[in-house]
């Protein structure tokens, strides 16, 4: 399915912009939460609440501007030694999230998929992750993939593990494993490699995320922190792409 053409408001940045210029597959590490709480006098779970709000945004003007897939960091595998409550905190927003906005996904014909360890993860957030997943499993629009228990480091370990394990079985010999069938293998497989990788809060890395598949990724870092993230913020990120010359290792166009 075509995705529909977008209706931009003339003030936008991508107005402008050629479609074909736009970014297929934009990947989001979604920082500053904390410090947004923080700098109100309020928990850190109250950014968290706020960024999921961000989450809605984003997310729907995706799938208005008919990108291939988003993907967004949610809960590392490293942010398991963040305080108790503070991770009870984002399993229940995730819960809820996914929960509420189900009927939204199925409406804007939005696919969902979750990437990361299954193990470690709640039942209760198990349970909504792979009721999502069934929900939508029949969309054709924007794939939404959420990195969840996620770390790329593990996922490439998981993805060789995968592959040494069909040479001993003898289902593939060793000299078949090259490129693509790393990328087979790993969490993303059959998802484009992201165009964009967007972080938030003006942190200049990128925090065990998709090292594998950010390899030619745009980077676009903005010192707004994620609650305060606006879709004409996105829209600035998406024009600052197109504007990019991508050479991918050859030479500057003439």
């Amino acid at each position: 399915m075509s995705p529909r053409p977008p209706t931009l408001p003339a003030d936008s940045p991508l107005a402008a912009v050629p479609r074909e210029r736009w970014p297929v597959h934009v990947a989001v590490i979604m920082d500053g939460n904390g410090r947004w709480a923080q700098a109100r006098g309020l928990p850190r779970a109250a950014g968290h609440r706020e960024g999921v709000e961000t989450v809605r945004r984003i997310v729907t003007e995706s799938a208005h501007l008919g990108l291939g897939a988003l993907t967004l960091y949610s809960f590392s595998s490293e942010n398991w030694k963040r305080p108790a409550d503070e991770v009870a905190a984002l399993m229940f927003l995730c819960c809820e999230f996914l929960r509420l906005e189900r009927p939204t996904m199925l409406r804007e014909n939005i696919r969902f998929r979750r990437i990361g360890r299954r193990e470690g993860l709640p039942p209760e957030v198990l349970a909504e992750l792979d009721e999502t997943e069934r929900a939508t499993a029949h969309a054709t629009g924007l794939t939404l993939c959420l990195a969840l228990n996620y770390g790329s480091r593990t996922e490439i370990a998981d993805a060789a593990r995968a592959l040494a394990r069909e040479v001993a079985e003898g289902t593939r010999s060793l000299d078949s494993i090259d490129e693509q069938a790393v990328a087979s293998r790993l969490y993303t497989a059959g998802i484009p490699d992201p165009d964009l990788l967007v972080r938030t809060a003006g942190e200049m890395r990128v925090s065990n995320y998709l090292l594998w598949q950010i390899s030619y990724a745009e980077l676009h870092v903005t010192e707004t922190l994620w609650p305060d993230f606006t879709v004409g913020d996105f829209h600035h990120a998406l024009a600052d792409f197109a504007r990019r010359d991508r050479r991918f290792g050859g030479v500057a166009r003439a």
